[in-house]
């Protein structure tokens, strides 16, 4: 333990152990090269002071500070294995940052940046000139210097806006997050030739116009991927038919719009803003299935008996009409007994109720199956007119959204089969066993709280890790608990090859209903389409397996994109509401405080140098406990918590406790009742 002097707070700070990476250098013996393992890693950040690096195939490498050579977060580098999982950096092989975007300050005469980019060293100094940007700027910068050359070192190479306007702060964010923002000509004018559906000019197509088939999509969206339709067969099967934009149809392979879909890899969706994979005049356009508009479609059509399995599956080439466009608050009213919406959707009543009624179906059978529901909240910002937030609601997911997710999941699983029975090249979304170490921090957790965690163990099924979040459903601790289960999950990623996807349960899942806003769709699309056809998929072997790696990147690239976008709007939603009292609950904890999230949807930080006490974190309970209050914060825990500050560049925002530091009386668990209770016996 090491203490700190934190001007008149006190806090402990705890030096660990594991992890810890020195300085070494390469091994002895040979000549130059000879002897040595050399790998081609990517810099994926910081790992207690260590820099953590990545191979493609998810190995994780750590590397001292000191031998790192200046790399910074993204670069590729050729490093050398000098330990099992150790690697000191030979040459940096790409560089990820020569241009950084940043806030400008000034202070005692030197000027620097503070990278937007929050994984980038925050300080970084500013060469002289540029004087046409001012304190508080967002200055576009290119590097002149880098660290292992004498420090990082930038120069100011335009202005871009001021940090004070929230649309000017978005589109810097978006720009350091070096996403791709415009289309070029070339890429324009192939999706401005792309004519809108005419079965003439594509005749072996089933003609399902006539069929009964709709969209359900938020408010918002203009891309719509998929239409449903369902019908009672005389069997007593339900034919459910799930129809996707057959977006392969204006996208070829090898094409320019199929190269930038390639770079992009998925759309982007920010606050009032989106960057989408393929230019509008197809997304939102000629592939969107817009009602009363003809459209190229690939049709799943999926015979499902009333247990909610699938008992046979047509995959066509089609073309459809959608007869409506729904809204999820519209039908979700409508289960509901709106009696406006039974008059508005009349002509469709009958079909949204046996689809519910399916949906029912096909959930109790999947959950059964043992697949996880992670019910997570996702903000959504209200704006005003200068893109400022004035609102944070929570998405809620009801009925209506449940049916959708449901069919698609069907769909998905279906297209997989379908594929994996012919020996078709396919990408599949694949979701790997939890980690074992998250899972032992959530059986910790289970036991301190006395669940039983028999069945929270390294070769844990879904359905034991189901068990446990539906046995605290009820609880107060369930949203930890929840929290705790997905943080213990890998990364779902696409591969060539059906590794499964665990946490839905399923021996073979693909992505098939989004190819307007994911790649690996568009890709599954045309594997389709070639066997359909009586041809082969244009993109197999080593093409295929390259292209997973980039789906699974920029997914990863956008994820964070999205997660930054959105701690930027609450920083400034939330600094509107400096001093006010929010409650929340402990949803993270650290060596240096707690994570505290608040009932607005906002996160904020109370750190323990804002507490009158030494404080000692456990790391396997999660817990920070105070040597002289012995006040513990914990995993759940409510706090009635005070907005001290927020810092708009960082996205930070500092609470202060609105409480004593006083020791709560523990409360016995239900098992701890019941073993005292059985000693009493003992005793008479």
């Amino acid at each position: 333990m090491k203490r700190e002097n934190t001007g008149g707070k006190r806090y402990v700070r705890r030096i660990p152990i594991s992890g810890f990476a020195g300085a070494a250098g390469p091994k002895k013996g040979g000549g130059a090269g000879e002897g040595r393992e050399l790998l081609r890693l990517s810099v994926r950040g910081l790992y207690h002071g260590s820099v953590r690096m990545e191979a493609q195939d998810g190995a994780v490498y750590t590397c001292s500070r000191d031998g790192a050579r200046g790399t910074l977060w993204g670069d590729v580098v050729e490093a050398e294995k000098i330990g099992r999982e150790r690697v000191i950096v030979r040459r940096v092989l790409e560089r990820a940052h020569e241009e950084i975007i940043g806030v400008l300050h000034e202070k005692r005469g030197v000027r620097y940046i503070l990278p937007l980019e929050r994984r980038l060293p925050q300080g970084i100094t500013v060469r002289p000139g540029g004087e046409q940007a001012h304190d508080g700027d967002i200055v576009h910068t290119k590097v002149v210097r880098w660290e292992d050359e004498g420090g990082l070192l930038v120069c100011i190479d335009s202005v871009l806006g001021s940090f004070s306007e929230a649309a000017a702060a978005l589109d810097a964010l978006i720009i350091s997050q070096r996403l791709r923002t415009e289309f070029a000509d070339d890429v324009l004018r192939e999706a401005n030739a792309c004519r809108p559906a005419d079965l003439a000019d594509d005749p072996e197509r089933t003609d399902l116009r006539d069929l009964l088939s709709f969209t359900i999509d938020g408010s918002d969206a203009k891309d719509f991927d998929d239409a449903v339709s369902i019908e009672k067969l005389e069997s007593g099967l339900y034919r459910l038919g799930v129809h996707i934009a057959d977006v392969g149809h204006y996208v070829p392979q090898g094409s320019l719009l199929d190269h930038e879909a390639y770079l992009r890899g998925t759309s982007v969706y920010f606050p009032g803003r989106v960057l989408p994979m393929l230019p509008e005049q197809l997304s939102n356009g000629v592939c969107s299935l817009r009602p009363d508009e003809d459209k190229f479609t690939l049709s799943a059509l999926m015979d499902i008996d009333e247990t909610g399995h699938v008992v046979h599956t047509s995959i066509r080439r089609t073309i459809t009409r959608s007869k409506a466009r729904l809204v999820y608050d519209d039908v979700n009213a409508l289960f509901e007994g709106d009696a406006v919406q039974r008059g508005r959707m009349a002509d469709l009543c009958a079909a949204l109720s046996e689809m519910r009624d399916l949906a029912r179906a096909i959930r109790k059978k999947r959950q059964a199956q043992g697949a996880i529901d992670f019910d997570t909240d996702e903000p959504k910002f209200i704006l005003d007119e200068n893109g400022e937030p004035v609102e944070i609601m929570k998405r809620a997911r009801g009925e209506a959204e449940l049916m959708i997710e449901d069919f698609m999941l069907t769909a998905n699983e279906a297209v997989a089969r379908f594929a994996k029975s012919r020996g078709l090249p396919l990408l599949y979304r694949v979701h790997e066993r939890p980690d074992p170490e998250k899972l032992d921090t959530l059986k910790s957790f289970l036991e301190g709280i006395g669940v039983d965690s028999r069945g929270i163990r390294h070769q844990a099924a879904p359905g034991d890790i189901r068990a446990v979040l539906e046995r605290t459903r009820e609880t107060p601790e369930f949203l930890v608990v929840s929290m705790l289960a997905l943080r213990s999950m890998q990364k779902a990623r696409y591969d060539a090859a059906p590794l499964g996807h665990y946490g839905l349960a399923m021996e073979d899942y693909c992505h098939f209903t989004s190819p307007i806003r994911r790649y690996p769709d568009l890709v599954v699309s045309r594997a389709l389409t070639a066997v359909l056809k009586g041809g082969r998929p244009g993109l197999r072997g080593d093409a295929l397996s390259d292209a997973a790696l980039r789906a699974s990147d920029c997914e990863r690239a956008a994820v964070e994109a999205e997660r930054a976008a959105d701690k930027l709007m609450m920083a400034r939603y939330m600094h509107k509401h400096i001093g006010e009292l929010f409650d929340g609950v402990v949803s993270g904890v650290s060596e240096y405080g707690v994570y505290v999230s608040l009932s607005n949807g906002a996160e904020g930080f109370l750190h323990v140098r804002a507490l009158d006490d030494w404080f000692d974190f456990d790391e396997r309970r999660m817990t920070l406990r105070g040597e002289r209050t012995g006040y513990v914060f914990s995993l759940g825990q409510v706090l009635s918590v005070r907005v001290e500050s927020v810092e708009l560049e960082t996205s930070g925002i500092d609470l202060a406790l609105c409480e004593p530091l006083r020791p709560k009386k523990r409360e016995k668990s239900d098992r701890k009742k019941e073993r005292e209770r059985m000693r009493s016996f003992s005793r008479i």
